[in-house]
C-alpha cells in the first residue's frame, strides 16, 4: 500500500523597510509591501488552493487528507489582512481531514543559537494553532527541515511530539527508500524519553511538483496527474509512505494557474485510487505514525535542511555576511529581553521577526546552481544591500536595547 502523505509549508515573512543610517524611528517593517504582497499571494494561492483541498475533502469523503505548518508570522498577516484565509483553514480544520503542525512561530534558526527562544517560538506558534484551529499539534516541523539528531533529541525531551518532518537525503540513506518511517537514532534520544519517528520528504516526487511542473524543457513534460499517480503507485513493494512535502506557494503563485497546477491537483485523487484500487491512500503525518513502524535509524549527525541542491544550512548560515548578521542579532537577546521586562512592550517581538530565516537567505551569495531561486525571492538588489539594510534595522535596535 501506498500512503501519501501531503504537507505544505505555509509563510510569509515581515519584510524590512527601506532603512538607511539616519533613520531613527523604530519602525522597521514596510506595511505596504507586506500588505501588498499577502493579498496578491492570498489571491493567487490561497484562497484557491484552498478552496480546491476543502472540495477535494468534501468530494472524497474525506478520505484526501493533508497537513500544513502555518509560521506565526503568517498567521499574524493573515488576521490583519486577509481573516477569511484564517476562516478556511477553519473550515479545513472541521473536516477531520487536516492536521497542523508545531513549528517556530517566527520562522527562526533559533534551536542553532538559542535553546530558551526556540522553545519559547514553539509555545507561541502551538498557542495560535489551538486557538485558531483548536488543535494540539503532534508533529513537529522544524523552520526550512532544518533538522540533525540533537533537533531530534531535543523534540524528545521537550516531550510534546510524536514525529519530525524532514528531508530525505541521499547521502544520508545510501541504499535505503525515503518512503518508510524512520527513527532517531538512540544515541541521539535523551535517556527515558519517547522514541521520536522521522517522516522524510521524497524529494524527487515533490520537486517533480514544486519545481518541475511548468518546465517545458524537462523530458517528463506535462505532467498529468494520471502519470503522477504511477509514480506513486510504484512505491508498493519498495516503501509504504510517499511524503509530498512543499511550500503552499507553489499552487498558484509559483506555478501559475495558467500551468495547470489547479486541474492537476483536482484530478491526483481519483488517479491515486484508481491506479491501484484498494490500495493507495492519503493520510496526514499523524495517521502515518499511527499506521507505521519505524523500519530503521536515520543518523543526522550535521543539520541538513530541504534547501538547494547541497540540502546543508548555507542557505542562510555560511558566508561572511550570513555569519555576522545573525551571531549579531543573537547576540542581543539578553538586552531585548530585560528592556522588554523593563516595559517596552515591542521590542521582543521586533527583535524575533529580525529572527525570521528569509533576512538571512536574502543576503546568501551562492549564485552557481541555486542562485536563480534565491534572486527569486530577494527584495533587494544584492545579498549585500539586504546586509547593510538588516544591520542598519540591528543597530536601532541595539541603541534601543541600550547595548
Amino acid at each position: 500500500m501506498a500512503s501519501v502523505c501531503f504537507y505544505f509549508q505555509v509563510h510569509q515573512p515581515f519584510r524590512l523597510r527601506r532603512y538607511s543610517v539616519f533613520d531613527t524611528d523604530p519602525f522597521y517593517f514596510d506595511a505596504t509591501a507586506n500588505e501588498g504582497i499577502l493579498r496578491k499571494v492570498a489571491e493567487k494561492c490561497y484562497r484557491q488552493a484552498t478552496l480546491k483541498i476543502l472540495d477535494l475533502i468534501t468530494r472524497h469523503q474525506g478520505r484526501f487528507r493533508v497537513s500544513y505548518s502555518i509560521s506565526g508570522v503568517a498567521l499574524q498577516q493573515f488576521e490583519q489582512w486577509a481573516p477569511d484565509i484564517i476562516d478556511l483553514f477553519k473550515k479545513l480544520a472541521d473536516t477531520g481531514a487536516c492536521e497542523f503542525l508545531a513549528e517556530t512561530s517566527h520562522h527562526s534558526l533559533s534551536f542553532l543559537y538559542s535553546r530558551q527562544e526556540f522553545e519559547e517560538q514553539v509555545a507561541i506558534q502551538e498557542a495560535m494553532v489551538k486557538r485558531l484551529f483548536g488543535q494540539t499539534p503532534s508533529v513537529f516541523r522544524n523552520t526550512e527541515l532544518i533538522y540533525s539528531n540533537e533537533i531530534g533529541g531535543h523534540i524528545a525531551y521537550m516531550g510534546r511530539h510524536r514525529g519530525v518532518i524532514c528531508e530525505g537525503v541521499d547521502r544520508l540513506l545510501g541504499f535505503r527508500s525515503p518512503n518508510y518511517l524512520y527513527r532517531v537514532p538512540a544515541h541521539g534520544m535523551p535517556p527515558g524519553k519517547n522514541p521520536i519517528s522521522l517522516l522524510l520528504k521524497n524529494y524527487r516526487l515533490s520537486d517533480d511538483i514544486a519545481f518541475r511542473f511548468s518546465d517545458r524543457n524537462w523530458k517528463e513534460w506535462p505532467l498529468t496527474a494520471e502519470k503522477f499517480a504511477r509514480w506513486v503507485n510504484q512505491i508498493n513493494g519498495d516503501g509504504n509512505i510517499c511524503n509530498l512535502f512543499m511550500d503552499y506557494e507553489t499552487l498558484g503563485e509559483h506555478q501559475w494557474a495558467e500551468t495547470g497546477i489547479f486541474q492537476f491537483l483536482d484530478a491526483l485523487p481519483a488517479f491515486i485510487y484508481d491506479v491501484n484500487p484498494g490500495q493507495n491512500e492519503f493520510l496526514t503525518p499523524s495517521q502515518v505514525l499511527d499506521k507505521y513502524k519505524p523500519v530503521g535509524d536515520y543518523d543526522v549527525p550535521k543539520p541538513i535542511s530541504w534547501a538547494d541542491t547541497e540540502r546543508d544550512l548555507s542557505a542562510w548560515i555560511g558566508n561572511p555576511l550570513q555569519d555576522n548578521a545573525i551571531q549579531e542579532v543573537y547576540r542581543l537577546e539578553p538586552a531585548v529581553r530585560e528592556k522588554h521586562a523593563r516595559g517596552d512592550e515591542w521590542i521582543l517581538e521586533d527583535w524575533r521577526k529580525l529572527t525570521t530565516s528569509d533576512h538571512f537567505y536574502y543576503m546568501c551569495t551562492k549564485y552557481w546552481s541555486d542562485g536563480d531561486v534565491h534572486k527569486y525571492f530577494s527584495p533587494y538588489d544584492s545579498p549585500y544591500d539586504a546586509y547593510i539594510n538588516y544591520m542598519n534595522v540591528l543597530d536601532n535596535l541595539r541603541t534601543r536595547a541600550g547595548v
